[in-house]
């Protein structure tokens, strides 16, 4: 079974009670008379004892006829990947009658219930029962960014990636959850990516972050049908942080980048974008990873047998292959006429300076091109939508 990687409530049917009062042990009656005496009060379980193939998603509710609960727990029981099953939180109503789960349960895992309730005339009793949930047929994986305690830049999303299409989006939706210090408005944004067919959610703030806030993300997943019964098996998490405001915009018309940080200008360089045949894309990028050095087939972007080389001091900006490298064979033509495969080249030495500088998340403004605006599944182009249009995407 897939499980859940690091690198996304389901609609709680109402359920009857069922008397699952195994294990239940009372204390011992009072020496009272029989006509004084108090019941000892009963607990209920939603789920009977001993159940399997219990739909993780199932309303888990725990109740007591008479007195209150003082306490419930739902714990998985010892044994299997801890990472991949979790305890499950609950609610006590108003009176302290009933108490309900409020998430969903892991797949393929043996719970424990333990619930106690006081009643009239002090008398307690403790239930304990077990269930076992199902194991899926079908899962889901899901890959979590960025990742925990890196720095990035203003431009960057929460991404949430599957491996297969999600069909329920909002259920997914309604178990993440993004906390910002200072607060940040934003909304989660549905996409594909048209190179790669992968579907994601993002999260992406109204504006660019402000350097130095503190973004913290929880998805609470195991468990959540992402459609047709295919599961998700893991609840994720990630800490990171907003660093320097690096945005480069680059004017192929003049040929040009100028590269600022925190509003300075730090460097203005020459560079040659793609050719008439195979123009650079307009629009606004993200840097999604760099690498000193990297071998470019142009096989693997259907561009047939044109180039097939080593290039140094590459940042990467979409997934369909646009890069920001160093093209010392295009020496004559940076800085003068826009030639390459859809690339942005750049001297060697001007290629490094920016390389050092670049980090994930950072913002690279392209105009002047001939060629159509990058698609925002391509790479995290999420910034090419106003707020308004990215809010429209939320599933919720």
């Amino acid at each position: 079974m897939n499980v859940l990687r690091r690198v996304l409530p389901s609609v709680l049917a109402a359920v009857l009670l069922t008397g699952c009062s195994a294990a239940a042990d009372a204390e011992p009656e009072s020496v009272a008379p029989a006509a004084t005496r108090a019941a000892a009060p009963l607990i209920t379980v939603s789920v009977p004892d001993g159940s399997t193939a219990v739909e993780p998603d199932s309303a888990l509710r725990v109740a007591t006829t008479s007195g209150t609960l003082t306490s419930v727990r739902v714990d998985p029981a010892d044994g299997g990947d801890e990472r991949a099953h979790v305890a499950v939180r609950g609610s006590m109503d108003h009176d302290r009658r009933a108490w309900t789960a409020e998430r969903t349960l892991s797949p393929a895992t043996k719970y424990e219930v333990e619930a106690v309730a006081a009643g009239p005339g002090g008398r307690r009793t403790t239930t304990r029962t077990s269930f076992t949930t199902l194991s899926p047929g079908l899962t889901n994986r899901a890959l979590l960014g960025p990742g925990d305690d890196q720095v990035v830049g203003i431009g960057m999303p929460v991404t949430l990636q599957f491996d297969h299409p999600v069909t329920d989006r909002a259920a997914v939706e309604r178990k993440l959850k993004v906390t910002t210090r200072p607060e940040t408005a934003g909304s989660w944004g549905w996409v594909r990516d048209p190179h790669t067919g992968k579907e994601r959610v993002d999260w992406r703030p109204d504006a660019y972050w402000r350097p130095g806030t503190e973004v913290t993300v929880r998805a609470e997943l195991s468990g959540v049908d992402t459609g047709g019964g295919r599961y998700l098996s893991r609840d994720i998490s990630t800490r990171f942080t907003i660093g320097t405001a690096r945005v480069s915009r680059v004017d192929l018309a003049a040929h040009r980048m100028t590269v600022s940080e925190n509003g300075r200008v730090q460097r203005v360089i020459p560079v040659s974008g793609g050719g008439p045949a195979t123009p650079t894309y307009n629009g606004t990028t993200v840097v999604m990873d760099k690498v000193a050095e990297i071998r470019m087939n142009s096989e693997t972007v259907g561009l047939g047998s044109a180039y097939d080389m080593d290039v140094e001091w590459a940042v990467h900006l979409t997934t369909s292959g646009t890069y920001l490298h160093a093209a010392p064979w295009n020496a004559s033509l940076i800085g003068n006429s826009n030639a390459s495969h859809g690339c942005i080249g750049m001297n060697t030495d001007d290629a490094r300076w920016f390389y050092d500088r670049a980090r994930p998340g950072d913002v690279v403004v392209t105009t002047g091109s001939e060629g159509a605006t990058v698609d925002v599944g391509n790479g995290l182009g999420d910034w090419n939508l106003t707020h308004e249009q990215w809010r429209k995407r939320s599933a919720l």
